[in-house]
């Protein structure tokens, strides 16, 4: 054994005492304050995004595992030293008097100090990145690219994806936790479904996201809106409809209770009971107004299975479910691109034929880019103004068509009025009603929503009748819904 002057047996240097397992241990000691920083960040974050979470246990897990293998090298390799030498290894010694050992100890402590500046920095930008739009939406580009491109043309495009799909609240943060895993998960092994499904379950009530901008107590009263169509004609005939819609309210302290906004929960409350996953099919639906009158109304073959299933409190997301990511129908992109001169109206039939190539089958988007061309240049062989027209229906079904994700607005029921999807007539279609059938929830008459004040084309739109007119349906009046012709295809 050896002995140091003092005679008393001399200390075998710990294994640890090498350069590579100090660099080793520089690292492990990063990567545990840069799971700390992001762990504390996202927990004290207004909104928690769960996809922080890609980094806080995915990330840095690896700089652990890459810090304890070099500590594990160089703890092998003083082993094996000290094995195979019958002298003592020496401990690492640094002797400041010494120039070559102070260049050594400035050089490692200020490497470790970068290491660590770095590490804080590029954990603090990565965190925000993980809050922008273009992290939740292109890390996963194949899946999410619908719902990205549909957000970046919505009317919340500058809204980030955490505010509505997590929101604050630890109950709501540990959700996204386990939300965000399971993503990751499904992404990684392909167990995502296309398209992707909605409602969303696990999406918060709007009350505690879309109220943090939207007021719903405040009066809106009424909206003028006008609405271009052009017929599926040999001349794309135009029809316009210009209507006052009763946005209305529904507190008393702001303005007239009634319109459209009478569903909000602040005065009444609405809830309904859907038979479908999509919220479609409601044969079931019970008011209560702010004086505490419950009201019943139920389909007549609906009456005993109450207990069967989920009654849901109305909220502002059952009529604005696509608050967003909102796919264009074909026929209404159409019409939008026909109005702003994008597509040249005068052309014979081509809302039709624009509507056609759209809707057609097409297994990628190269596909569906190349068979758009070649239709419309076979149906206009001899027409110029076909070459203009091309560009703008690829441009339209680039926004709205995703086929390797199933995507479009076929599989997307939008609830916001009621021309393609049944939207307000889930409830209002007069076979709702009481028990004692004395009351009903109807409202078939195109005036109890919205005040036509003028329609038709040319000279016909400058007729103004505040009082509102009767609805006059292009070829004809039909006693029955508008989705039963409408589809928003051809």
């Amino acid at each position: 054994m050896n002995t140091e002057n003092t005679g008393k047996p001399s200390r075998r240097p710990s294994l640890l005492q090498n350069w590579m397992s100090l660099t080793g241990l520089v690292v492990v000691i990063g990567g545990l304050f840069v799971f700390v920083l992001l762990f504390v960040l996202d927990a004290l974050a207004h909104f928690s995004n769960p996809y922080i979470s890609i980094f806080t246990w995915m990330v840095t897990p690896v700089v652990f595992v890459f810090g304890f293998i070099l500590v594990l090298i160089g703890v092998v390799r003083s082993r094996h030293k000290r094995v195979g030498s019958s002298s003592m290894v020496s401990a690492v010694q640094i002797d400041l008097s010494r120039p070559r050992d102070r260049r050594i100890m400035v050089t490692f402590v200020v490497s470790s100090l970068v290491f660590i500046l770095l590490a804080a920095v590029g954990s603090y930008n990565a965190f925000n990145f993980s809050e922008s739009v273009q992290f939740c939406g292109e890390t996963c580009h194949g899946v999410m690219k619908p719902e990205l491109t549909t957000h970046d043309h919505g009317p919340h495009a500058r809204v980030a994806c955490a505010a509505c799909h997590v929101g604050s609240g630890v109950n709501w943060f540990v959700r996204s936790k386990l939300a965000g895993s399971y993503q990751i998960y499904s992404v990684l092994f392909n167990k995502y479904p296309r398209p992707i499904a909605t409602p969303i379950k696990n999406l918060r009530p709007a009350r505690e996201t879309c109220e943090e901008c939207h007021w719903p107590q405040k009066f809106s009263g009424n909206l003028d809106r006008t609405f271009n169509y052009f017929q599926s004609d040999a001349s794309n005939s135009p029809y316009s409809i210009r209507l006052s819609i009763k946005i209305g309210g529904a507190d008393p302290a702001h303005g007239p209770v009634g319109g459209i906004h009478w569903h909000m929960m602040v005065g009444n409350q609405v809830e309904y009971i859907a038979t479908d996953a999509a919220r479609q099919k409601i044969p079931w639906v019970r008011t209560t107004d702010s004086q505490g009158v419950v009201t019943v109304f139920h389909e007549p073959k609906f009456t005993n299975e109450i207990s069967k299933y989920e009654i849901r409190k109305m909220d502002c997301m059952d009529c604005h479910n696509r608050p967003s990511h909102r796919y264009v129908a074909p026929d209404r992109a159409v019409n939008q691109a026909m109005e702003l001169g994008k597509i040249d109206r005068t052309i014979p039939w081509i809302k039709t034929n624009a509507v056609y190539v759209l809707t057609r089958k097409y297994d990628n988007d190269k596909q569906a880019h190349d068979g758009i061309a070649t239709a419309l240049s076979q149906r206009y062989p001899n027409d110029p103004r076909i070459h203009e027209v091309i560009p703008a229906v690829q441009e339209i079904y680039r926004d709205n068509f995703f086929p390797e994700m199933k995507a479009s607005w076929s599989a997307y029921p939008d609830n916001l009025g009621h021309m393609i999807w049944p939207g307000c007539f889930r409830c209002h279609d007069g076979q709702h009603k009481t028990d004692d059938k004395k009351l009903s929830i109807k409202a078939n008459d195109c005036n109890s929503c919205h005040t036509i004040l003028a329609q038709g084309a040319g000279e016909e739109m400058n007729k103004l009748l505040p009082t509102g007119q009767k609805f006059n349906h292009p070829g004809g009046d039909y006693d029955i819904t508008c989705t039963d012709c409408h589809t928003g295809g051809p």
